[in-house]
């Protein structure tokens, strides 16, 4: 007859990942997050790349700035290699801290480091930063708190699938008060969030950015410092204006190129913050334009649903002005490539374009719809 416990126990289980598949079992990240790969030797069939990930990146730049500044330190939940923080962690292991699976105490744990002087980065999956969310608000955000948001894996993120989506983060930060809330546009971008991230401390700032490599742009010499709640001009057109939010910048431009074709030529804006937003560049985009889209990988009520609520406030909409919003759908979207994800969110270019001569009332070009 077995004993029952007469008091408290505490069972302590050590999951071991790949477990009855050789190459997993081998494999440095136990096939964690795997693209295709080969039943057999368990090779991933990963598309080349001359662009850098977004992770890595960010993991660099830390790295860079912690050089720097002694008081640059960083805060993980089990995914230092996830985020890139595993240089971070090689180079100055006294100030990069997994607390593993425990995203409620990493964050509250990055607030007690702020109030104590650090300038803590608190690197994190946008979904499983949803887990320590009531941290984020009553930890972080009540007591405005310089807590440094790097909200990996934003948006649809291809082999991850569907539990690891990262869309509601866009919603969930920007309506805290005093967050600053950036997204990426390119791996550029990216190095120029880290650092006004680092040098803001005023409070709370998050900026989000995509699984994979980035769009093969210049990188930059000199980081810069982005004023914040400014954002950039990309080209200038008429009638409809295209403000993206995040990476759909690249579909947004590839969009602009083929209704070029068809004689409308967009202007493009990167908003560069959902929060605060550019209420000097968006309403002139308004005055200037028939119609504005919003375009972000996030689900309804991001940045989007924060412009659509500045317009309402102006009263632009009195005037019958024409506004959409480009947003994730009301659903889970099973997992597949990024390209192919985005393709059934009706993200990708050609549905971009396809809603700006929606917008229009152009059925061709020359012809209005009926």
């Amino acid at each position: 007859v077995k004993a029952r416990a007469r008091g408290p126990i505490l069972i302590h289980v050590l999951t071991k990942k790949g477990k009855g598949y050789a190459p997993a079992e081998t494999a440095r990240d136990k096939g964690h997050a795997t693209a295709k790969f080969d039943m057999v030797t368990g090779e991933q069939k990963k598309a080349p790349s001359n662009a850098p990930s977004y992770t890595g990146v960010f993991g660099d730049e830390l790295v860079k700035l912690a050089v720097k500044d002694d008081k640059i330190c960083a805060v993980t939940a089990a995914m230092p290699d996830g985020t890139g923080l595993s240089l971070m962690a090689e180079r100055y292991p006294s100030r990069c801290f997994d607390v593993g699976i425990a995203e409620q105490h990493g964050v509250t744990f990055a607030a007690a480091l702020a109030a104590g002087g650090m300038k803590p980065f608190c690197a994190m999956y946008s979904t499983f930063l949803q887990r320590g969310y009531d941290q984020v608000v009553h930890d972080v955000a009540i007591q405005r708190l310089p807590v440094r948001f790097a909200i990996d894996r934003a948006g649809l993120v291809g082999a991850d699938g569907a539990t690891h989506a990262g869309s509601f983060d866009i919603g969930f930060m920007s309506n805290l008060p005093g967050m600053v809330v950036m997204a990426a546009a390119d791996e550029a971008e990216l190095v120029h969030m880290v650092h006004t991230a680092a040098a803001h401390d005023a409070g709370p700032i998050a900026f989000r950015y995509p699984r994979g490599e980035g769009e093969g742009v210049e990188m930059p010499e000199e980081p810069q410092l982005l004023e914040i709640g400014k954002g950039r001009m990309i080209q200038t057109g008429k009638r409809v204006a295209l403000l993206s939010f995040g990476t759909r910048l690249g579909e947004t431009r590839k969009a602009a190129e083929a209704l070029s074709a068809k004689g409308i030529t967009p202007t493009i804006a990167d908003a560069r913050f959902a929060k605060p937003l550019d209420r000097e560049m968006i309403l002139n985009l308004v005055a200037d334009h028939e119609a504005l889209i919003t375009i972000e990988e996030g689900a309804v009520g991001g940045f989007g649903s924060h412009v659509a609520q500045l317009l309402a406030d102006e009263g632009v909409f009195d005037a019958g002005f024409k506004f959409r919003s480009m947003v994730l759908p009301d659903t889970f979207i099973d997992q597949a490539s990024p390209k192919d994800m985005y393709e059934t969110a009706a993200m990708n270019a050609p549905q971009i374009e396809a809603k700006v001569l929606e917008v229009l009332g152009v059925a061709s070009i020359g012809e209005k719809r009926a």
